[in-house]
């Protein structure tokens, strides 16, 4: 019989991404589907497969007969309610924070260590922040054939990946500050923006405009100078590639993108790697596009890559005074591989298991 797949938080911005690369997959293991919400979006119709389903309330007897629950919820809410999905007898898949670090639950990326799907003593997967797994792919298949040790990372964020307020927060911001012909001056973007009425302190973005501008802050202050996105790329990298003494250090930017993390890579090896070693490792993998011909300007950008489920991978290059060093630009959608693609690809491994 086939499983039955539910899918918590299926009304926002990552479930509602979810719902569509169910819709436009050939085909699905999935006997039933089934959506469930928050009580205020209880009741709301959604077609999924051609069939119209209605979104049911969040609650225990909501994970009955579920075999494989998806959560594209907020830490606190998957905390509470992934270990409710467990003890109705479903294996959970969550999307949030809430149990990345947990040496109980495998931190998974099907290209990377698919094996660790059958590893969860808790019942539940996790699956990583967008910002890592933006790079994951490709840092995976290089560290099989090279032995990755060192990672400096530059990340270019996305307002989407703040939520649904980062993209109400930007598109608010671009709608004050259009055609106005403002200069580089600070104070011109933030008094048009409060000119319009949105406020900047309750904003994500550290009470700085987003529009015009960028914000090296993404997460909490988690002190010493460290953000949260910063510190999960850390952690992340070691546990998924399982380098427990891999030495990173990542800057996370917010840019005013609405879809799409970019990432700037520095890589180091423990043997010796070339860009053509490395264009023939990524042409290798179903996943990855290479998009490098910085002669002819021809190299990954949000722009060109959103709404996509690879990871699209350019500007390779050997690393100027770093021996076994390579730098290259990675783009993926964050609301895609970044969060909705990546946990349905789990859920599908699972489903070879019911």
């Amino acid at each position: 019989m086939a499983p039955t797949l539910a899918l918590v938080g299926a009304t926002g911005a990552v479930g509602t991404v979810m719902i569509d690369i169910i819709n436009n997959r050939e085909s699905v293991p999935w006997g039933e589907i089934r959506l469930i919400a928050s009580p205020r979006s209880a009741g709301k119709k959604i077609t999924v497969r051609g069939e119209e389903r209605t979104v049911v309330a969040l609650a225990p007897e909501a994970f009955d007969g579920v075999d494989i629950a998806m959560f594209d919820v907020p830490d606190e809410v998957s905390a509470e309610w992934a270990p409710v999905a467990v003890a109705r007898g479903a294996v959970a898949v969550d999307n949030s924070g809430a149990f990345r670090m947990d040496d109980e639950v495998p931190l998974v990326v099907p290209e990377v260590n698919p094996g660790k799907v059958a590893d969860r003593p808790k019942g539940i997967i996790a699956n990583p922040n967008c910002t890592t797994l933006s790079m994951m792919a490709a840092l995976g298949a290089l560290h099989r054939e090279f032995q990755l040790t060192e990672l400096v990372i530059a990340s270019y964020q996305a307002a989407s990946g703040a939520g649904q307020e980062g993209i109400d927060q930007l598109y608010g911001e671009l709608d004050a500050v259009a055609g106005k012909g403002l200069g580089a001056r600070a104070g011109d973007v933030r008094a048009a923006v409060e000119a319009a009425g949105l406020s900047l302190a309750d904003s994500p973005f550290a009470g700085t405009p987003l529009a015009l501008n960028v914000v090296p802050s993404a997460g909490s202050y988690k002190g010493d100078g460290w953000f949260s996105e910063e510190l999960k790329v850390r952690n992340e990298s070691r546990k998924i590639l399982g380098i427990p003494d891999l030495k990173v250090s990542a800057t996370c930017v917010r840019v005013p993108v609405v879809t799409t993390h970019s990432l700037a890579v520095h890589a180091t090896f423990a043997r010796e790697v070339t860009v053509e070693s490395a264009h023939k490792v990524f042409e290798a993998q179903q996943s990855i596009v290479l998009i490098d011909e910085p002669e002819r300007g021809r190299f990954p950008t949000p722009a060109d890559v959103v709404g996509g489920d690879p990871t699209y991978v350019g500007r390779v290059r050997q690393a100027l005074d770093f021996p076994n060093t390579l730098d290259f630009f990675v783009c993926g959608d964050n609301l895609r591989k970044g969060a909705a693609l990546n946990t349905y690809e789990v859920a599908e491994n699972l489903a070879t298991e019911f």
